[in-house]
């Protein structure tokens, strides 16, 4: 089983931190703690500290001993760097970096670790499979819905403009008689002038008949 531990942007630059992590690569846990204790570069204190924190988790979380630990991986990855200025003669003014690096350490005890993970993978195949057929069906079927709605639609359009033109044909048959009645009024107004006329001459006629008799007399 592995152990890991890391130590994230430590204030040492990540050549120098690879000098240090390249000397301890493959030795046992207890040796390599002893010789970065007495190590004169700079880089060996937070190196040190990461292996501490790796045989503690390998020992703490994992239950392993601690005395049978190697280090099977240790790696330095170049962190974020800070600029700054250094001010120099005549007003000018000079870069500098501040580099930080990310140091990270694996130990392990040689004992292989239970493989768990790797029956789940073939499962995840055959489910893959079946969703192309899904798909075939639903076109198949979505072809077949609209050829048998189609004549559903066309039949009620059909019947709908038979209807009105019935009806629009009716309605002037209806009003025909109602146009004649006026025509009857109208020749009863006309008539009756004319039979009126007639009586007014025959009384005119009539007053002026005994006129005629007295003077004669």
């Amino acid at each position: 089983m592995e152990a890991r531990a890391q130590a994230r942007y430590v204030r040492v630059t990540p050549m120098k931190a690879r000098r240090v992590v390249d000397l301890i690569r493959g030795m046992k846990a207890d040796d390599a703690q002893a010789m970065l204790r007495f190590a004169p570069q700079a880089a060996s204190e937070p190196v040190g500290k990461a292996l501490a924190s790796a045989v503690a988790n390998a020992a703490n979380n994992h239950g392993m001993d601690a005395k049978e630990l190697t280090i099977s991986e240790a790696f330095v990855d170049e962190g974020p760097t800070m600029k700054r200025i250094r001010p120099r003669a005549q007003g000018r003014a000079f870069r500098i970096l501040k580099r930080s690096s990310h140091i990270t350490v694996i130990v392990s005890d040689g004992v292989a670790m239970p493989k768990i993970s790797r029956p789940t993978k073939p499962a995840k195949r055959p489910e893959a499979a079946p969703a192309p057929k899904v798909e075939e069906i639903n076109e198949t079927e979505v072809s077949e819905a609209p050829a048998k709605k189609a004549p559903a639609k066309k039949a009620p359009a059909k019947k709908t403009p038979a209807k009105k033109s019935a009806e629009k044909k009716a309605a002037p048959a209806k009003k025909a008689p109602a146009k004649k009645a006026p025509a009857k009024k109208s020749a009863e107004k006309k008539a009756e002038p004319a039979k009126k006329a007639p009586a007014k001459k025959t009384a005119a006629k009539k007053a002026a008949a005994p006129k005629t008799t007295k003077k004669e007399g």
